[in-house]
């Protein structure tokens, strides 16, 4: 009797015990991949530099935005939607992000909207400007292309939470040296060159999604320079180095979806650049980059998956009419424009602002891997600001995220001065006080202990 009671005892355990690999065995997540073509049907300006004079003249490769949705064992869901546009400003992302909540249920924290950051895509408003070059014709089709640009990223997550599918993630990194920090010191000045000393994250984050079967189904990579390869002179429409990045890995892996995510890039030019010749060799070596990580042993990513959104008062500079007109007179930099704005806005009577309002997300998974969300054009100072804050492992910094509205500058680059001081061109007006610094980063110190870092 007592050796029946063993060996039913044993059966028991081992039974329990094969369940546990059973289920330990099972992918953690759900995973949806989706893209849709957003490359203009009518010639519209390109953004990014505003030398340029009329509409683009030729399409070099098409530009899309791509969905990755992600949901974990408990039903925790989160989008991510990367795209080939110059950036969201607030007032283009949160229409989306609404219209999204409606459609689908997720709330405005589950959603990160990314831009490539690219200058030779089309430009967005829903109100242009004025502009030497530009007719009212030019203007119609912006704002007719912009509202076109919302809707279809709706409907790419739309599409992307109907496709979730069980998948395994893991994640490495690998490193490009075509990154150049662009703040050249001269004699009394900082201009926009190359700088070789100059601090620059070179590093490539790569997530890779496959199939429980170990099918590559998508890749999520990124890097941390600007996609400006393509200088003003260029009036075709093309994705720059990250577009061409993308395209390669899909042509090795043809039943995968690359997908690229903006670095700290604020500061950072690709070297060399100007031309397409350029932005082909760039895309290439980045793509290459990528493909050769996937075939490396990855991490695994398990879950939960949790996230989390703030959105921030960061402080702008308080500034007098004497020392805006001081700022105003200059005859040189990039701020004499914002300033004589902001003393406009004086002269009809109005307060000038003392923050603007920023959003910042953290999506924590598990205890493998954290993603930082930054919204605006950030320097790469944020990098070892916030590996120190935050620690250096398992972290991955994005920026450009759901809200692009001019340069976020750390406290050094502010008292250095130079292009990336020049203040917010979209949705405010001001400059940032160097102060802002230490609110971002106490910003993602709180986020990240919120989701549990």
């Amino acid at each position: 009797m007592t050796i029946r009671i063993l060996v039913l005892t044993l059966f028991s355990f081992l039974g329990i015990a094969g369940a546990a690999r059973l289920s330990a065995g099972e992918p953690e997540w759900k995973v949806g991949l989706a893209q849709i073509k957003i490359t203009p049907t009518r010639p519209v300006f390109l953004s990014g530099y505003a030398s340029r004079t009329k509409p683009f003249v030729k399409i070099e490769n098409d530009l899309f935005a791509k969905a990755l949705a992600i949901e974990d064992r408990a039903g925790n869901r989160a989008v991510l939607v990367t795209s080939d546009i110059i950036g969201f400003p607030a007032d283009i992302a949160e229409p989306i992000c609404a219209a999204i909540s409606k459609k689908t249920a997720l709330k405005r924290e589950q959603i990160l909207l990314n831009s490539s950051h690219i200058h030779t895509g089309p430009m967005l408003s829903l109100k242009p400007g004025p502009r030497d070059a530009m007719t009212a014709a030019d203007a119609e089709r912006t704002v007719e292309y912009t509202k076109q640009l919302q809707a279809k990223v709706v409907e790419v997550v739309v599409q992307v939470l109907s496709r979730l599918e069980p998948a395994r993630l893991s994640w490495g990194s690998g490193v490009v040296h075509f990154v150049m920090n662009r703040r050249q010191f001269i004699p009394g000045e900082v201009i926009l060159g190359a700088n070789p000393r100059g601090l620059a994250d070179r590093t490539v984050p790569v997530l890779r999604i496959d199939s429980p079967q170990g099918k590559l189904r998508g890749v999520l990579f990124g890097a941390a320079v600007h996609n400006t390869t393509l200088i003003p002179s260029n009036y075709e429409l093309c994705g720059d180095y990250a577009g061409f990045a993308q395209e390669y890995i899909q042509e090795q892996h043809h039943d995968a979806q690359a997908m690229f995510i903006l670095g700290c890039a604020g500061d950072a030019d690709p070297y060399p650049r100007g031309s397409m010749k350029l932005a082909r060799e760039h895309g290439l070596t980045l793509g290459k980059e990528v493909c050769r990580v996937l075939d490396t042993k990855l991490r695994p990513v398990r879950g939960p998956l949790t996230v989390a959104l703030e959105r921030t008062d960061l402080p702008l500079q308080k500034l007098n009419a004497a020392e805006l007109k001081e700022i105003a007179s200059r005859k040189r930099g990039v701020q004499p424009g914002i300033a004589r704005q902001m003393l406009a806005m004086l002269e009809r009577g109005e307060k000038l602002p003392e923050s603007y309002r920023c959003p910042f997300a953290v999506w924590q998974f598990g205890k493998d891997l954290t993603l930082v969300g930054l919204s605006g054009e950030v320097v790469v100072d944020y990098v070892p600001l916030l590996e120190k804050a935050l620690g250096p492992t398992n972290l991955w910094l994005a920026a450009y995220c759901n809200d692009v509205y001019g340069y976020l500058p750390s406290a050094r680059v502010i008292s250095e001065g130079g292009y990336e001081t020049r203040g917010i061109y979209a949705g405010g007006i001001g400059f940032f006080d160097p102060s802002a610094q230490d609110v971002v980063v106490r910003t993602i110190q709180t986020l990240a202990k919120r989701v549990g870092r």
